[in-house]
């Protein structure tokens, strides 16, 4: 039986109600494992393909016996179950979960890599990933992942956090 393992998944959506398609994904990672955290929800540009409406995305941090492969087939699951349809890459999404970090381990497949290879440069990755905890290191080459906030233009702005109880809510921030 394999162990529990801390995993920090990406979240982000840009078609529809991208809230309320935020929070139906947070709600359906709990069939994952236990949701630990979740960061702030953010409201980002587009990143790789500029042409559509801004993103609201957040990092949710869990605990989940599901090795890497099955996990990223649940996640792909929930994604068509919440109502993602697929388009081109990097394009418009109702919701899009990544797998950024799974415990220490490194996955290098063709359609998995752990760690997600843009953590370093995308704001809205990076920023609510060291929210939830600053001391995360890439399990490559044992890097703070905080010694990148410089490197990149962070250009978030804070829409709302998600507090967790029964179900999820949404609180506005100051």
């Amino acid at each position: 039986m394999q162990s529990r393992k801390r995993v920090f998944l990406g979240l982000g959506s840009n078609v529809g109600d991208r809230i309320g398609n935020i929070l139906k994904a947070i709600d359906s990672i709990s069939s994952l494992g236990v949701v630990i955290k979740v960061s702030t929800l953010y409201e980002s540009e587009p990143w790789g393909v500029e042409d559509q409406p801004a993103f609201v995305n957040c990092v949710a941090e869990i605990e989940t016996d599901l090795k890497p492969r099955d996990l990223l087939k649940e996640a792909k699951r929930l994604e068509e179950k919440i109502g993602r349809v697929k388009r081109f890459h990097w394009g418009p999404r109702e919701i899009d979960i990544d797998i950024l970090l799974y415990g220490e381990e490194v996955v290098n497949e063709e359609d998995l890599k752990i760690p997600h290879p843009f953590i370093k440069k995308r704001d809205f990755v990076l920023v609510p990933l060291l929210e939830l905890d600053e001391s995360l290191a890439d399990p490559i080459t044992g890097e703070p992942y905080r010694t990148h906030l410089d490197e990149i233009e962070v250009k978030l702005k804070p829409l709302c956090s998600v507090l967790r109880g029964k179900a999820p809510s949404v609180g506005t921030l100051p």
